[in-house]
């Protein structure tokens, strides 16, 4: 293809792509409208120019749709991290990952300095199991440097057949060596939604993931809270750490089941179409009663919308460390060949007029990333009154009957007990609520 032939084909397509565009999306001032389709012909020229040098020059002969889509590629990736070209094959990936099931290793990612940077692991995934940790930079797939690779590519690599192994080598701050993981591919099934009751009629959800249906598994997961509760519980913990994101509307009715008015979020952006504004409707399913929101940088997006909203409008206590900022929406394009751009057209916005990208939401509470170790008390001289001579007995008997919990009861709050020494983070969130409850009750 000659370089006047390749210019003016790309005239011709991207004339056609404007024409094609909504007339609501279409600025009515004439200036602004022209500005629009005035394309820079001298860089069109010499795009062209190189497209054809490397055609014939290259050391070897090169696949010219192969070239374009690189191109592509390389257009959409110098806007930010989150935009890009997303072959057939990559963008049929995308919609099932929206769905909830897909192969791969389990964890959302993005791209830092060249290399693939973990967002965060996803719950009960082989990644989560291998101790792949937000924050990661993977600078290694198998035996492949990451540098030089786009995103889609590094995907790709990382999705196979269930069963299959990819040794991952990464690199994490605080670690002087790159560390080494071997991780087994598996079909990553992503139950977006779990839910448990801890002490003191407290219930607890953690949503990994935001899905078409998380809004509505969310509510399913309090009513079986006040259920097993046997009444209504008495205050929630919604755990949105390392929650990567997901599908904005159900953020949006996340966010609406707590509040009976309001604005949960907006945003802004060039186009008609990337305005938009989300308000509550009447129905706290909580009716009142306090909540924590959990969050560290593993929170993104629209882990991010939820915990923005109902700190704004004084709904919950954020507990934890600054959330990841990601505060950008993407459009996903179709294109004729099958293939996708995702394009960022707009910013996310608090209901108080706080722009999430790049700065996050700050914790109401912070708490800090400790290491709880448990510490051996065998060796410790303790002397307790039953070790006195002459101590008066207990007085309770040995009657089994006589106990106060049944022995499921008790292996349930053993188990609690152990979560919540092994969870610092959420250990403080429950320490907080319960004075929210208090504070409630004394009003």
């Amino acid at each position: 293809m000659g370089v006047g032939a390749l210019i003016g084909a790309l005239i011709v397509v991207t004339s056609s792509v404007m024409a094609d565009k909504p007339q609501n999306e279409v600025a009515p001032d004439s200036a602004v409208q022209q500005e629009k389709v005035t394309l820079p012909l001298q860089e069109l020229r010499a795009f062209a120019e190189v497209f054809e040098r490397v055609s014939n020059d290259y050391v070897e002969e090169v696949d010219e749709k192969k070239l374009l889509e690189g191109a592509i590629s390389g257009m959409l990736s110098s806007l930010d991290p989150h935009s890009a070209y997303l072959p057939p094959k990559s963008f049929e990936e995308m919609e099932e990952h929206t769905k909830g099931e897909f192969g791969g290793l389990g964890m959302e990612v993005g791209m830092e300095d060249g290399f693939v940077k973990v967002i965060s692991p996803i719950d009960d995934t082989p990644a989560q199991k291998a101790g792949v940790k937000a924050g990661d930079l993977i600078v290694k797939l198998g035996d492949e440097p990451v540098k030089g690779k786009t995103l889609s590519e590094a995907v790709k690599i990382m999705r196979g057949k269930p069963g299959t192994k990819l040794k991952l080598t990464i690199v994490r701050k605080g670690n002087d060596a790159p560390i080494v993981l071997e991780i087994t591919r598996a079909v990553i099934k992503v139950k977006s939604v779990k839910q448990r009751l801890l002490k003191d009629g407290v219930g607890y959800v953690r949503i990994s993931q935001f899905q078409i249906r998380t809004g509505q598994d969310l509510v399913n997961a309090i009513e079986k809270l006040d259920e097993e509760n046997k009444g209504p519980i008495n205050g929630l913990v919604l755990d949105l750490r390392n929650n990567p994101g997901g599908v904005l509307t159900a953020a949006v009715q996340v966010s609406d089941a707590f509040l009976n008015e309001g604005l949960i979020v907006y945003t802004e952006g060039r186009i008609k179409n990337s305005k938009m504004r989300f308000e509550a409707q009447q129905g706290d399913i909580m009716k009142g009663r306090p909540v924590v929101v959990l969050i560290n940088e593993g929170s993104a997006s629209a882990s991010e919308i939820v915990a923005g909203a109902l700190q704004d409008q004084k709904r919950a206590i954020v507990v934890g460390r600054t959330s990841f900022g990601k505060g950008s929406v993407q459009t996903l394009l179709p294109l004729n060949n099958g293939a996708a751009i995702k394009v960022t057209t707009a910013r996310y916005f608090t209901p108080l007029g706080r722009s999430i990208q790049a700065e996050g939401i700050k914790p109401d509470i912070k708490v800090d990333l400790v290491k709880v170790e448990k510490v051996d008390t065998s060796e410790l001289v303790s002397v307790k009154e039953k070790d006195l001579s002459g101590h008066l007995e207990n007085g309770n008997g040995s009657d089994k009957s006589k106990k106060t919990k049944s022995e499921k009861d008790a292996k349930k709050l053993e188990e609690i007990n152990e979560l919540l020494e092994k969870d610092y983070e959420l250990n403080e969130a429950l320490r907080v609520l319960k004075t929210m409850s208090l504070a409630q009750k004394m009003k």
